[in-house]
């Protein structure tokens, strides 16, 4: 189930006014699909999970600045989420360089060997997660590669919240199995 959109606007509110219990709670209540939305932009664990962290900071910062009635709560929060992403990004780009320089850059296309290593791993866990029933490849997929929460996979295969988590547990357990074989 996801987060009741009422129930995250009074958090923001309290964390307006510092409240670090209720901070806590919003973490907990939205940080999987914050995460989700970081990892989405920036396509790197690392720099999402280092993003998210950033992004929590300015929710502290700025929850003041949250208007009930301009945008739902979780849309406010993926807003502050996505721009801080963007701004990322744009600072990512470099300064025009000399184009005499280029011709001294490294291809960082990986060697057609480790491309093959790559599709041989990808060949794997794609097969292990074949391995697993379909409904239960669906959820691992859409946990870990595409970022929804618990609560938003367990609306969407219509189960119990603590079900969904044993799925997830078991599919990843299961999953090693295959892959340490």
């Amino acid at each position: 189930m996801s987060p009741d959109p009422p129930d995250i606007a009074h958090l923001i509110a309290r964390v307006a006014l510092r409240d670090r219990d209720a901070f806590r709670d919003l973490y907990g209540r939205t940080s999987a699909k914050l995460f989700g939305v970081t990892l989405r932009i920036l396509r790197d664990r690392a720099e999402a999970e280092e993003a998210l962290q950033d992004v929590y900071v300015k929710v502290w910062q700025r929850a003041d600045r949250y208007v009930m009635g301009g945008y739902s709560p979780i849309s406010w929060l993926v807003a502050v989420a996505r721009n801080h992403c963007l701004d990322l990004l744009r600072a990512r780009k470099p300064a025009a360089a000399d184009i005499d320089a280029a011709s001294e850059i490294a291809d960082a296309a990986p060697t057609p060997e480790q491309a093959s290593i790559e599709r041989s791993e990808r060949g794997r866990i794609e097969g292990c997660l074949d391995a697993l029933e379909p409904d239960k490849a669906d959820c691992v997929r859409g946990a870990y590669l595409d970022g929804f929460s618990y609560e938003e996979l367990a609306v969407r295969h219509k189960v119990p919240l603590n079900t969904m988590r044993t799925w997830l547990r078991r599919s990843l357990i299961k999953l090693r199995e295959c892959l340490s074989a």
